[in-house]
């Protein structure tokens, strides 16, 4: 039996190099650790671009980009993202703009689809988050992909041979058209159970009211089983016994 079908989904749309995702991240996990039932909740992220035309340019710093796409100076684009580091320093993460570099996040979302089919996912996303704000690495590289890949426990042979390829685009796309399908305009986007939606990086309170509120209406549908067990010695159908 598939494990997952008896846990509430989460589902979360974020792009690798949103600093407010990798914020709500932070503010959803300290919401889930104070949930009662959180063993009962299934994570699953999801692919989203927020600027699919951008161009990995190694030579520029984020400031720049940001200054650039925005029309505004370079002062401005500074003072913008030192205020958002001040916001991440609140949930004790590290952000380090000047090592940024501007990235096109396909490739790092097709690596995410090959590490949830492993089962890494979770780790693959805190990893490529680390790896952007505060490690300042290029997470549009391949190398930089096949070493996180490893560090998780993927094969960097098979993290290589996805990255040459197209594997994996299809579901990316798939990602980014469900989330247009739902109305979603920007990302953190967090959706309990297809019924109940958090948008950006709320509060952790917020989180765990939703939390909390989605699985009582996932909990009616989806009673616990009435039928209490006392374990003793027993054989198994793979011929052990206990």
């Amino acid at each position: 039996m598939d494990s997952s079908k008896n846990k509430m989904r989460v589902e979360i749309w974020s792009d690798v190099v949103c600093p407010f995702c990798y914020i709500g991240k932070r503010k959803f996990e300290a919401a889930l650790s104070e949930f009662k039932e959180s063993s009962n909740v299934e994570i699953t992220w999801k692919s989203f671009q927020l600027s699919p035309d951008t161009r990995t340019a190694p030579e520029k710093n984020i400031h720049q980009y940001l200054a650039e796409h925005k029309g505004i100076s370079l002062e401005h684009a500074k003072s913008l993202n030192n205020q958002v580091t001040n916001l991440a320093k609140q949930v004790g993460l590290v952000f380090n703009f000047d090592q940024a570099i501007p990235v096109n996040t396909f490739n790092a979302h097709r690596f995410l689809h090959l590490a949830k089919q492993h089962g890494f996912q979770e780790e693959a996303e805190e990893k490529l988050f680390k790896a952007y704000f505060t490690d300042g690495k290029n997470t549009d590289d391949h190398q930089t992909l096949m070493q996180i890949g490893s560090e998780i426990g993927l094969n960097p042979d098979e993290v290589k041979q996805v990255l040459e390829s197209d594997q994996y685009a299809g579901e990316v796309r798939q990602d980014v058209v469900e989330a247009h399908q739902l109305g979603v305009r920007g990302v953190p986007f967090f959706l309990f159970d297809r019924k109940y939606a958090v948008s950006g990086a709320q509060d952790s309170k917020v989180f765990l009211e939703s939390l909390e509120k989605a699985f009582a209406a996932w909990r009616k549908e989806n009673p616990k089983s009435t039928i209490e067990i006392t374990e003793g010695d027993y054989c198994s159908p793979d011929g052990a016994c206990n």
